[in-house]
C-alpha cells in the first residue's frame, strides 16, 4: 500500500499535534507555517507560566464553556486534562498543580516543551516548512492524481508559489487574535472565495473596564485578587 500523504496548515499546538497524529499512524506529514518558527503564539503564552489545564472536576471544566460546552464536551473528553498532563510528561515536563487549581509544567516555560516536541516530530518524520502561506486550492485537474487527492497551492515569503497534493489536508491556522505571532485571520477570504462559510472572528477574551474611585486605584492598582467572584451583567466567574 502507498504511503499516504498528510498536509498541515498552520504550525501552532493544534496543528503540531495534527501533525503528529498522523505521523503516528504512518502518514507522511508536511506542516506548512507562514513565520519564520513554529508554536509562536504557544511561547508567547509561556511567558505567563504556561497554565496548560485546570485540575477540578471535567464536568466542571466542560460548564465554564458555557453553552458552547455541549459541542465541545466529546472534545475534551477525548484529551482531557489529564491526558494533557500525560503528554507533558512524555516530553520530559512533569506537571504540578498550583494553589488555584491550575496546572502548569514544572519549568513554567513553553520553549522546554516545544524544543521536545519538534525532536520527536521530527524522529517521526515530520517535515516543517516555514515561511510558506498557504494561498487556495489548486483548480486545475492533474490526470495522474486520484480524484481523492486536495491539491493546494502555498506561497513562500519570496513570492514561489509551489502546487501541493495530499490525501488529506487539515487546517489549523487560528484566528486573528495575534498577528505577529501569525494568527492573522488571512485565511478567512481565502474560504469565503471557495464558498465555504466562516462565523465572524470575534474576541475570545474580553475585558472589562470598570471606572474605580481614584482611592481605590491608588491603593489597589496592579495588586493581584485571590479567592474573589466578579459578576458582568448575569455572568458570574
Amino acid at each position: 500500500m502507498d504511503e499516504r500523504v498528510g498536509v498541515v496548515i498552520g504550525g501552532g499546538p493544534a496543528g503540531l499535534i495534527a501533525a503528529e497524529t498522523l505521523a503516528r499512524a504512518g502518514w507522511s506529514v508536511t506542516v506548512y507555517e507562514h513565520k519564520r518558527s513554529v508554536g509562536r503564539k504557544f511561547l508567547l503564552a509561556g511567558r505567563g507560566g504556561l497554565n496548560l489545564t485546570h485540575s477540578e472536576p471535567i464536568d466542571t471544566l466542560i460548564g465554564r464553556y458555557g453553552p458552547a460546552g455541549e459541542r465541545l464536551d466529546a472534545w475534551i473528553r477525548a484529551f482531557d486534562p489529564d491526558a494533557l498532563a500525560q503528554w507533558a510528561r512524555s516530553l520530559g515536563e512533569p506537571t504540578f498543580v498550583g494553589t488555584s487549581g491550575r496546572v502548569f509544567p514544572s519549568s513554567f516555560r513553553a520553549a522546554p516543551l516545544l524544543r521536545a516536541w519538534l525532536r520527536r516530530l521530527d524522529e517521526r518524520g515530520v517535515t516543517i516548512a516555514t515561511q510558506h502561506r498557504w494561498v487556495g486550492w489548486h483548480e486545475g485537474a492533474d490526470p495522474m492524481l486520484s480524484p481523492a487527492t486536495t491539491t493546494i497551492v502555498v506561497e513562500h515569503t519570496n513570492g514561489v508559489r509551489s502546487v501541493v497534493a495530499a490525501d488529506a489536508v487539515i487546517f489549523a491556522m487560528g484566528g486573528a487574535s495575534r498577528p505577529r505571532t501569525g494568527s492573522d485571520g488571512g485565511w478567512v477570504p481565502v474560504f469565503a472565495r471557495r464558498g465555504i462559510e466562516v462565523s465572524p472572528l470575534t474576541a475570545a477574551n474580553v475585558g472589562v473596564r470598570v471606572r474605580w474611585s481614584d482611592r481605590f486605584s491608588a491603593l489597589f492598582a496592579g495588586q493581584p485578587m485571590k479567592n474573589v467572584a466578579v459578576a458582568c451583567g448575569p455572568e458570574v466567574v
